[in-house]
């Protein structure tokens, strides 16, 4: 482990944290900036049990929300979409027909459900199944830090 280098978080990094942190409470596994399609990073997507998807989008502040202009091309890809923000960020700025959550860097709360939107079974698998190898991919790199990324692998992350 001495080759893992501590990092500082940036401020939508802890939210993403403290997202993670309660959807696991919740029964759900999560995985941090994650590549559905080329082109698309979420901050957060959450596998439930019931192989349900939710994409959570952390914004640390009223620009980074305003700069965001891909955040509706993440909605074909989960069965329900949130924004995750602190206690101090204009909630009135959140489209409709979308789910908040309310997370500091240790934990979080669902406001509002976000409405649900079933993914396509074959896309669900092809989902199920990016998250699964993503996830393995990252618990190797982690164990192996010195492991040679695949070349698929550099467009995942």
């Amino acid at each position: 482990m001495d080759d893992i280098a501590p990092q500082t978080l940036q401020p939508g990094q802890l939210l993403a944290r403290g997202v993670s942190r309660h959807l696991r409470s919740l029964g759900y596994a999560s995985i941090e900036e994650f590549v559905p399609t080329r082109g698309l990073r979420v901050d957060v997507m959450a596998l439930g049990p019931k192989g349900e998807l939710w994409v959570v989008e952390c914004k640390s502040s009223r620009a980074d929300f305003q700069s965001d202009s891909k955040w509706q091309g993440y909605l074909e890809w989960c069965d329900r979409y949130f924004w995750a923000v602190d206690t101090d960020f204009p909630t009135e700025l959140l489209p409709e027909g979308t789910g908040l959550i309310m997370a500091d860097a240790y934990d979080a709360e669902v406001i509002r459900m976000a409405p649900e939107d079933k993914l396509a079974p074959a896309r669900r698998k092809k989902m199920i199944q990016k998250f699964a190898t993503d996830a393995a991919r990252r618990l190797q790199r982690f164990r192996d830090p010195k492991l040679t990324p695949l070349p698929d692998e550099e467009t995942s992350r």
